[in-house]
């Protein structure tokens, strides 16, 4: 998805009938994203979000942020020796993919990801990724993360008629506080997450190639 500093690049590949020089685009403390892991991403997740292929400049724009957000967050992954997750893991994910999407024909799978310049060794690669950060954020700032009986029972005061009207089977507080707990932990799950993030980019020097989302 990413990587290594290096010079001017002159690798030459076929994308949608044009001819790309694969070269560096954004530097990242001393990591290198090139045109290529643009690409590569953006093709990803426009597959997984059933978007239309778009390399248009804002998209790459877009994608590269995405990718300099991911070194930074591997970076930390590896000085933290985070573990990866299970192989059983990705199978599940896929498999879930496979049904939910594609009715669990293999073969229509594989000429959607053909569709958008992908095989299937690219997509595992994608969904282990998104699996991996998903247990890094849990492992890195769940601990962190603290929600009150108070504050869930002002939640639910608060917010008792959208409540009951998003969950009509579930009548009581006390058949709410889990689901109002839940949500809770992920919203502050997600902010520490975010203002980690944000801080380690203040401190990254990241620099964009002229001319390199063009």
């Amino acid at each position: 998805m990413l990587r290594r500093l290096s010079s001017l690049l002159l690798v030459v590949c076929a994308l949608s009938g044009s001819v790309v020089i694969n070269r560096i685009a954004v530097i990242v403390g001393k990591r290198a994203i090139k045109t290529s892991d643009i690409y590569r991403d953006l093709r990803a997740t426009q597959f997984l979000n059933h978007d239309r292929p778009d390399f248009s400049v804002d998209a790459k724009r877009k994608a590269a942020e995405r990718l300099v957000d991911q070194t930074l967050i591997r970076d930390e992954m590896e000085k933290g020796r985070y573990a990866r997750s299970g192989a059983a893991d990705l199978d599940a994910m896929l498999m879930r993919l496979l049904q939910d999407r594609f009715g669990g024909s293999t073969a229509r799978m594989k000429d959607s990801l053909s569709a958008y310049g992908l095989d299937e060794d690219q997509l595992r690669m994608q969904l282990q990724w998104q699996l991996d950060v998903l247990r890094f954020i849990e492992e890195r700032f769940r601990p962190g993360v603290l929600v009150t009986d108070e504050e869930v029972r002002a939640y639910y005061d608060a917010r008792q008629t959208d409540l009951k009207r998003q969950f009509p089977q579930l009548k009581t507080y006390e058949a709410l506080a889990p689901k109002i707990r839940t949500s809770l932990e992920g919203e502050r799950l997600n902010a520490n997450f975010e203002q980690w993030l944000a801080q380690v980019r203040q401190r990254n020097r990241v620099e964009y190639r002229q001319g390199a989302f063009q």
